[in-house]
């Protein structure tokens, strides 16, 4: 029996939509990067991008577990020297919803131009509105 592997021409990708409503940022960036790579089709393949387009809505209600609310820190650094800014899980939240997300999934996908692919079949939206009703996303449940 030959070993089957998915063309990148022959995937077909659906588009789901999730309530982020309360849920946990790890758990729920688990499950949408499973989603983003494809792991749950049978077709998986893990040189081609085989995943399905994930539209997130109320992002700012995204919640952490404990205090890693004012514990959990992201760093960015300019390039200069003493160049570092460092803020935390609020303050992104209240600043930038969905950032935090975005960069969770990111972690978990493979680095390089094939993960990059990935990363942008997410998209993010604080709110309940999305431009991508003509795409039909059913909805899911994670």
């Amino acid at each position: 029996m030959k070993t089957f592997s998915a063309k990148s021409h022959e995937v077909e990708r659906d588009w789901f939509v999730v309530d982020a409503t309360d849920k946990v940022l790890g758990r729920l960036a688990s499950q949408i990067a499973l989603r983003l790579r494809g792991k749950h089709k049978p077709i998986y393949t893990p040189h081609v991008d085989t995943g399905d387009f994930i539209v997130v809505t109320h992002v700012e209600k995204l919640r952490v577990t404990g205090n890693k609310a004012q514990d959990k820190l992201y760093h960015r650094h300019s390039g200069y020297p003493g160049g570092i800014s460092t803020t935390n899980f609020a303050d992104m939240q209240a600043r930038f919803p969905g950032r935090a997300l975005q960069k969770a999934v990111k972690g978990m996908l493979p680095k390089g131009p094939l993960g990059y692919a990935m990363l942008k079949k997410l998209k993010l939206y604080a709110g309940e509105s999305h431009p991508h009703a003509a795409q039909q996303p059913k909805p899911i449940e994670f």
